[in-house]
């Protein structure tokens, strides 16, 4: 009988459960302020040694983030995350292809050469091939001879096809040395009437070539996020136990790794992640994390943690499992432990409206990390399809049975005998199509910068130090939706759909 009551206490006590809160249960309390939105500094840390200059990742789902979606990310001051559904030889291929992007000086073993007896056809043909309008002309030592462009040889008015590169080429070649400025470059290429610039060693030989294409796209994108070489930033996902993967990103000059886990508090991921950490130069985020004993567990190792278990809209696993935690809790238990030992947090999934994301950043964290929100940009890989007139592209579940199939079955368990018999923690689906990235992400930072100037926060520091909720009742959340009206128009940065 002492048992028995002991045991019923004992399941008793499991009942008296903490309460924990997601987006739509806070709002942030007004504050008196100064901030005008437009002068909030988003700026922050994503990493220990990472900042950027918006506090906003795009998620590493294959629907959401690959290299095109990477380039728009860190152009805006972002960072992108690559998924890991592809083999380490394409990971490599596309954060070389991210990092390349912006390079000012394209490096030798990149530029389109010719040689000087390449015929004219040929050469033509080649820079049609690689999408240049010209290339530098070298002989077998790379010693450059001259530059040939399209206006050289088309319309063949003074050579013909068969002539070679040497007849037509400019050899009187404008040159520089490599650690050349863009201002320099760009003085040199508008002085003498030239759209690029092979640059060059002591001995003439063909080090890179700048282009005033490469420079002007650079003075364009001021904001963007850089490493300390001024190449675009670019984040990879790995497995918990994938280290050679881990490796091969660092080697190709990926600016951070992250842990890809769906539940990162299991020791087995914990030790195989502190190895990776051991192992490689980049920073290493570990996630997803959801409590404070999770946090309490990777702080000694981490570089960075990443909170979600389960609040992605396409995300089944707290319906799947039983398990999660609602994210302003989790965001604010990780965020504590975090913050004693200086280390950056980034709320992952959950987030519809701007407005949610600059509360998680007041729950305690330094950047969000969204997948359906971007899922429908034109930079995100997915297909676009039309169902009832409307644009949509696909989006999905990294723990969809599709996703899975495709190589990320490692997340999630599934029947070891075949590989098949999937236990799936995600959904195949479709997102309205937005249209460009820049646009969304001007919305989604415009309004956390509004947000800011509501709570009085000039920096995304002051949000997380003096920002405060309140709690929202159900009637509170139908009142903050446009309601009793027919929505006519609707608005960039709102639609009920989401």
């Amino acid at each position: 009988m002492g048992n028995d009551a002991a045991d019923h206490d004992q399941f008793s006590e499991k009942l008296r459960v903490p309460e924990a809160l997601t987006f739509d249960d806070v709002l942030l309390r007004p504050a008196e302020s100064r901030v005008e939105p437009d002068a909030a500094d988003v700026s922050t840390r994503v990493s220990r040694t990472v900042e950027l200059g918006m506090p906003i990742l795009s998620a590493a789902m294959d629907t959401v983030t690959e290299s095109g979606m990477a380039i728009g990310m860190a152009r805006e001051g972002g960072l992108g995350v690559l998924h890991r559904n592809m083999d380490v030889d394409q990971m490599v291929e596309q954060i070389q292809q991210v990092k390349q992007a912006h390079e000012l000086v394209i490096r030798r073993e990149n530029v389109v050469t010719a040689a000087p007896d390449t015929t004219v056809e040929e050469v033509d043909a080649m820079m049609s091939d690689h999408g240049v309008s010209g290339a530098p002309v070298v002989d077998d030592d790379d010693t450059v001879l001259g530059i040939i462009s399209a206006t050289d040889i088309r319309p063949y008015l003074e050579v013909g096809e068969r002539d070679a590169v040497a007849e037509a080429m400019t050899d009187e070649v404008i040159t520089a040395n490599d650690g050349v400025s863009p201002r320099e470059a760009l003085e040199l290429m508008y002085e003498h009437k030239i759209e690029r610039v092979p640059i060059v060693d002591a001995g003439d030989g063909l080090v890179g070539l700048i282009t005033m294409a490469g420079v002007l796209e650079r003075r364009e994108y001021q904001q963007a996020a850089r490493d300390s070489n001024g190449r675009l930033r670019v984040g990879a996902a790995v497995g918990p136990f994938e280290l050679e993967r881990a490796e091969q990103a660092d080697a190709a000059g990926v600016d951070v790794v992250f842990i890809d886990c769906a539940h990162a508090h299991n020791l087995n991921v914990l030790e195989s992640a502190q190895d990776i950490t051991e192992s490689i130069e980049a920073d290493v985020v570990v996630g997803n994390v959801g409590t404070r004993e999770a946090a309490e567990a990777c702080v000694g190792f981490a570089d960075g943690l990443k909170v979600g278990i389960g609040p992605g809209s396409i995300c089944t696993t707290r319906v799947v499992s039983g398990a999660g935690m609602p994210q302003i809790t989790a965001v604010s238990e990780v965020a504590d432990v975090a913050a004693a030992h200086d280390i950056p947090v980034i709320a992952d999934g959950g987030i519809r409206y701007s407005g949610d994301a600059i509360k998680a950043i007041a729950a305690g964290a330094d950047a969000v990390m969204l997948g359906s929100y971007f899922a429908g940009t034109d930079e995100a890989p997915g297909r676009v399809i039309t169902m009832n007139g409307k644009k949509y592209k696909q989006y999905r579940g990294m723990g969809s049975v599709g996703a899975m199939k495709s190589g990320g079955g490692g997340r999630y368990l599934k029947d070891d005998d075949d590989g098949e018999d999937f236990v799936p923690e995600g959904v195949e689906a479709a997102t309205p199509y937005k249209g460009t990235l820049a646009s969304e992400l001007h919305q989604l930072v415009g309004g956390m910068r509004s947000g800011m100037g509501y709570v009085g926060a000039e920096t995304i520091a002051a949000v997380k130090s003096d920002a405060a909720f309140v709690r929202v009742s159900a009637a509170g959340q139908t009142e903050g939706h446009p309601h009793d009206v027919m929505i006519t128009d609707e608005a960039p940065n709102y639609s009920p759909e989401q």
